[in-house]
């Protein structure tokens, strides 16, 4: 996958005060770490470095946050990607006890970050459940939660209260998240970005790496010797690190956002929704009145023609009443996934760490991520160690029949959906 800028039809492009694009690397530098890739781990890991002390050089292919980071749907999930009594089965109970921690350090940090920075933050998440079973379960992970991992924000809400909520009689009840929320993604990446120039780190632009050695890394027209590199991308690595694509998949998901909406009734509060089904419907109310839809994914390099009515079918799924309002910006991107969900954190290579794979995660978890990844690169590498033993196997087929076995599979969890 490549990323060749903020993507035609972007909402958040259109909305955020865009810098004129860095310069290229084009010629050889020095520094202590050299980051691969301007989303938000890398900008993570940048600011961390640049604010203790180190010289840190970013290399972009494209332009700060013009990949995943500036085009999901800017919703902010507490916790990690699979669900905590699942990662008690999976890695054991301590272990999931320092990954709960983990992304309670992670929301910490997120909070923190938009305390300085403007990126339109709201708080609230409704976890909108798509079937009629699942009401036991919804309360007992609530529970769960509470009891055990002193988490008491976890609301239980009936059929009746989640129509009123969302505006549609299309779900049977749910969870409302009152630590999650949701925020505008590429105003927050451009804000860390100029945090990190701030504190002592540079950005290249337009500086797509094609080769990484011992000691250095190359681009097009440069490169950068550095005594460790941290790689990030996260669906945007094909062909750097063979390794890791065998682990973290790309795959395709794509948003619209209407005209303003007349309608009070839709999404009436300031919170965010997701739903439960696998291949996720996703949406959030903008500042002006706007509805930004998220649904519909693909498993191979080619977006569809028409993005727009791609997700416009999604979208009247939950709300058909929508069948006549304009959508003036639609627009896909590429995210990473593991087989199970979870993040891949570790050192691909000898001299390299990477953090890929957040699978929908990435908002909350990414720039946290960065700046472990940062603590490690300066020496704190016990800080990685949860993270590093988190199962993420490699994909049946390996990379090259790796998207035949997904869509195959992706399929059948669609059919699922829809049953």
């Amino acid at each position: 996958m490549r990323n060749t800028g903020h993507p035609a039809g972007s909402w958040y492009a259109a909305t955020a005060d865009l810098p004129e694009t860095r310069p290229a690397l084009k010629s050889e530098v020095q520094a202590d770490v050299c980051v691969v890739g301007a989303g938000f781990t890398g900008l993570g890991a940048a600011l961390e470095l640049a604010r203790r002390g180190a010289k840190v050089v970013v290399v972009e292919e494209a332009t700060v946050g013009s990949g995943g980071t500036g085009r999901n749907g800017g919703q902010v999930h507490p916790g990690q990607r699979r669900e905590q009594d699942w990662l008690e089965r999976v890695v054991g109970a301590e272990d999931a006890r320092r990954l709960w921690t983990l992304a309670e350090e992670a929301r910490a940090n997120l909070h923190s970050l938009i305390g300085e920075i403007d990126c339109d933050w709201r708080p609230g998440l409704i976890q909108a459940r798509h079937r009629l079973v699942g009401a036991e379960h919804e309360a007992a992970y609530a529970d769960l939660l509470a009891e055990r991992y002193d988490y008491p924000l976890l609301e239980v809400v009936d059929r009746e209260r989640m129509t009123h909520l969302l505006g549609t009689d299309r779900y049977f009840g749910g969870l409302i998240d009152h630590g999650g929320g949701h925020l505008h993604p590429l105003k927050l990446a451009l804000g860390m970005a100029r945090l990190a120039e701030a504190a002592g780190a540079t950005i290249h632009e337009r500086s797509r790496v094609t080769g990484l050695e011992p000691g250095r890394v190359r681009t097009a027209h440069g490169s950068v010797e550095c005594e460790r590199m941290i790689l990030t991308g996260d669906g945007y690595l094909d062909g750097l690190v063979p390794a890791l694509e065998t682990r973290v998949m790309p795959i395709n998901n794509f948003i619209a956002v209407t005209e303003p909406l007349d309608d009070p009734t839709i999404l009436p509060s300031d919170m965010a929704a997701a739903d439960s089904r696998f291949v996720i419907r996703y949406w959030r109310k903008t500042p002006d009145g706007r509805l930004l839809f998220g649904g519909g994914e693909t498993y191979t390099p080619r977006f569809p023609a028409d993005i727009a009515g791609f997700v416009r079918r999604h979208m009247l799924g939950t709300y058909p009443q929508l069948a006549s309002a304009a959508i003036t910006h639609a627009w896909g991107g590429t995210l990473g996934v593991t087989t199970t969900r979870l993040p891949y954190v570790g050192g691909p290579m000898p001299g390299v760490l990477a953090a890929a794979g957040y699978s929908g995660q990435g908002v909350m978890l990414a720039p946290y991520f960065g700046r472990l990844l940062a603590q490690a690169a300066l020496g704190e590498a016990a800080l990685l160690e949860p993270l590093k033993r988190l199962p993420t196997p490699a994909f049946p087929g390996g990379k090259w029949l790796r998207w035949p076995a997904l869509a195959a599979g992706m399929s059948w969890y669609a059919l699922r959906d829809r049953l």
